[in-house]
């Protein structure tokens, strides 16, 4: 996350205006004012619009403007009010008054609305976790859990789901993340039980990220196969999609289902909006695994994308070492990167990718030579013994890796004739793949467009019916006389 650079100011006199810019606080009753309005005419989407107005303005929170919007927005000796101002740092007793001055012209909210309410946790929680304290973030986030559990309003659903966020994200950051595992279970069951889908796809990723966090690839499987099936409703869904397919790519990977791991993937990589640069990153790390057991190479416009380079740059040179099947070049490779690849969580992948390099060795020594002996081989695939390169050979005859015949007597291996591929069906399974692509983003476009509410409901009244079927006619006669006019 980039950093703002902060701008050294002369030191100003007593009675100058508070250290904060006089707009950031503006900037926040005017979402609050959003928030409110939203709420009295139950529209998500000025929720929704609060939120992104928020993420612009958090890097320019400081604590004595979100002191005088508490004081502002909150009910005063509200218990609220209360716990959210301990969490902030104490101002002067000079810059307090001189915020509070500055907002009397404004009379603070008579009553709480508890959209505002949780807005304000949101807040508090997101500037705790900018200025790193992570110890007084989860106590904020769990007394913003509990009180959410008392609340079932649609329009607090959107901010609930950033909360959760959250609140998952401050444990994992002090490294208790198994300790919230069961009340996230117990919050998507409430979740479920009010018909709050952003709240239980929000959850159901917090969840498999737990489970995934510490290798409990089983249990994450057996909780996504229960939920409920999770789709890209609309563009505001999208996010939580892309994360999603991601960590069922992984589980797909773990579980040997390399071609849905595959498709989970890159649909992930494509669909991850363009700033989440280190999201899609990863997802092509992923993604240029499984590409690699399944035996495909990866083109290398993949690894030369904008901005990922040097990040893919083991991959690029482990994808050069299984190309040329070089098993040698490979261990190298794998030495040499094993930190990348421990810090990725690729390395056990990567060790079943040590079959592949032999694999792809021996297909290349089949083209090249009609009869080779297995003493030959494994020399070329530098293998310990001959054996080895015997049995190596066997299997791979016996999987269709290549054509050829294994001569036990002499010890060799005679490869056949390679055939046109055209004449078989892999053309046509690679055009089928692509065509079914293309249709189903085109089904998931038409998905997520937006129609205006009750569309469907309104009907047509007699007189506008009239009008239309006389506009009908007078167009369709226009047409007929200019036919006239043509012949």
């Amino acid at each position: 996350m980039t950093q703002d650079v902060e701008m050294k100011e002369q030191a100003a006199p007593s009675n100058s205006l508070p250290s904060f810019s006089p707009s950031t606080l503006h900037h926040l009753k005017e979402i609050a004012s959003l928030i409110e309005t939203g709420a009295y005419d139950r529209e998500v989407r000025r929720i929704l619009r609060a939120i992104r107005l928020t993420m612009a303005l958090r890097r320019k929170l400081k604590a004595s403007a979100l002191s005088s919007f508490l004081n502002f927005t909150l009910i005063p000796g509200s218990e609220a009010l209360t716990r959210l101002s301990s969490f902030l740092p104490k101002e002067d007793e000079h810059a307090m008054e001189v915020d509070t001055a500055t907002s009397a012209p404004q009379a603070p909210a008579k009553h709480s609305l508890p959209e505002i309410e949780i807005y304000c946790y949101l807040l508090v929680l997101m500037f705790l976790i900018d200025q790193k304290k992570y110890n007084e973030a989860k106590a904020c986030s769990s007394a913003s859990i509990a009180r959410l559990k008392n609340i079932n309003r649609r329009t607090v659903d959107v901010l609930a789901a950033r909360l959760y966020f959250y609140y998952s994200l401050c444990y994992e950051l002090t490294g208790d993340l198994a300790e919230i595992r069961g009340n996230l279970l117990s919050l998507h069951r409430i979740a479920t039980l009010r018909h709050d889908e952003l709240g239980q796809e929000t959850l159901l990723n917090l969840l498999l990220r737990n489970y995934l966090h510490y290798n409990l690839y089983d249990q994450a499987e057996k909780l996504r196969s229960k939920a409920p099936r999770f789709e890209a409703h609309s563009n505001h869904y999208i996010v939580m999609f892309c994360r999603y397919l991601f960590y069922l790519g992984k589980i797909r990977t773990i579980q040997l289902e390399y071609t849905d791991a595959k498709e989970c993937l890159l649909q992930a990589a494509r669909k991850a909006p363009i700033a989440a640069l280190d999201f899609r990153v990863q997802c092509n790390k992923w993604a240029i695994i499984v590409r690699l057991l399944l035996g495909e190479i990866p083109e290398r416009t993949v690894f030369m994308q904008k901005g990922m380079e040097k990040a893919l740059r083991p991959y690029f040179e482990l994808t050069n070492a299984v190309r040329i099947g070089d098993l040698e070049l490979f261990r190298s490779v794998a030495e040499k990167f094993s930190s990348t690849f421990s810090s990725d969580r690729t390395h056990n992948l990567i060790v079943r990718l040590r079959h592949n390099v032999i694999r792809t060795g021996l297909r290349n020594i089949s083209i090249s030579y009609s009869r080779i002996s297995l003493v030959d081989v494994a020399k070329k695939l530098r293998l310990d013994s001959v054996a080895d390169a015997e049995s190596i050979v066997a299997k791979a005859i016996r999987d269709g890796a290549i054509d050829a015949i294994l001569d036990h007597a002499s010890r060799c291996m005679l490869s056949k004739e390679t055939g046109d591929i055209y004449s078989m069906t892999e053309p046509q399974t690679v055009f089928n793949s692509r065509i079914a692509f293309c249709l189903n983003m085109h089904n998931e476009a038409v998905r997520a467009l937006r129609f205006p509410p009750n569309s469907h409901k309104e009907k047509e009244s007699a007189e506008k019916r009239r009008e239309r079927q006389q506009q009908e006619q007078e167009l369709a006669k226009h047409i007929a006389e200019e036919d006239d006019d043509e012949f």
